[in-house]
């Protein structure tokens, strides 16, 4: 597939990620969910927190860190954000019960802030507070660039608040370099992605553009000249190769992390943790996994064949 193609391929996927009546149909069709599952099964952890703590063992036993997240985003109701937070909640009990010091990750509006944002910070305290005795890190994830505002203010907050709140930044977006000015100024980690999300050219750099790589690696060095708390959280190989070029003798630095998502960059990730590097494996688990599974495919659209070859057999 040529670059114009997987281009078109992988805006055509982020754009089924948005529709929520495709959605709807795909799921609703007993022979079109089946399949769908299967695929996601190929880049989740699974259904329950029990699957999530099981991924979470695996990865600690290949010598990995760990973050687990309960997928869901867009919540527009208060009662359904405190059940969803009840979920996180029951998550980091079970963590702290099998002593297994994950990160946990979440999107913002998962937890209400499209209802309030006075509700998703109270339910990100009451996260804050639980995970607190196992010394890591809430990590808020990256939504689209609309919401971007929204969330580094409620970031803002959460710091201020003394909880230790992670928070992660789109290399991808225009605004990214000025915003990381404001994040430096916060103790708390910063994860450095792409960006999967679909955005308009005059807000982003384009997927697989010189200049998306460029200012991945102009980021890169500010966070590390920085001596922030800082994860590195891509697939492209040469792209970590670079950073590790650019700036040796990172296994002795264990505030800088690699970071992969489950079932995507294995190799590089086991790789790396040989070459005694910190790394994590990042899962996410429970039903609502459209989205984030369409936004994995959508970063190398060549990866639906894969997948639909695995959920075939």
């Amino acid at each position: 597939m040529g670059h114009s193609g997987r281009d078109a391929a992988a805006d055509v996927l982020r754009g089924w990620a948005l529709d929520e009546d495709l959605k709807a149909r795909v799921m609703a069709s007993p022979a079109l969910a089946a399949v769908a599952t299967r695929i996601a099964e190929r880049y989740t952890a699974g259904e329950t927190v029990h699957d999530a703590i099981a991924a979470a063992k695996r990865s600690v036993a290949r010598g990995h860190l760990v973050s687990l997240e309960y997928a869901g985003e867009s919540v527009r109701d208060a009662e359904l954000a405190k059940a969803e937070t009840a979920v996180f909640l029951d998550l980091i009990d079970q963590l702290r019960q099998a002593g297994i010091r994950s990160t946990v990750s979440f999107d913002l509006s998962h937890i209400g802030s499209i209802v309030s944002p006075s509700l998703a910070l109270e339910n990100a305290l009451l996260m804050a507070d639980a995970l607190a005795p196992l010394g890591t890190a809430l990590m808020i994830s990256a939504e689209g660039s609309e919401r971007t505002d929204l969330v580094l203010d409620l970031y803002d907050t959460l710091s201020a608040s003394g909880a230790s709140i992670g928070i992660t930044l789109q290399a991808r977006l225009h605004r990214s370099e000025k915003d990381l000015e404001r994040l430096l100024e916060k103790p708390g980690p910063i994860r450095l992605v792409k960006g999967a999300f679909l955005e308009a050219a005059e807000v982003a750099y384009p997927r697989g553009s010189s200049e998306l790589h460029q200012n991945y690696l102009r980021l890169a060095d500010q966070l590390l000249d920085a001596g922030h708390p800082v994860s590195f959280a891509t697939h492209d190989a040469g792209l970590i190769d670079e950073i590790l070029r650019r700036h040796p003798g990172l296994g002795d630095v264990p505030q800088v992390e690699f970071e992969m998502l489950l079932g995507l960059g294995t190799s590089t990730l086991d790789r790396l943790r040989a070459d005694n590097l910190t790394t994590r494996e990042y899962s996410i688990f429970g039903g609502e996994w459209w989205l984030y599974v369409l936004n994995r495919i959508a970063e190398d659209p060549e990866r639906v064949f894969d997948a639909i070859v695995a959920a075939g057999n």
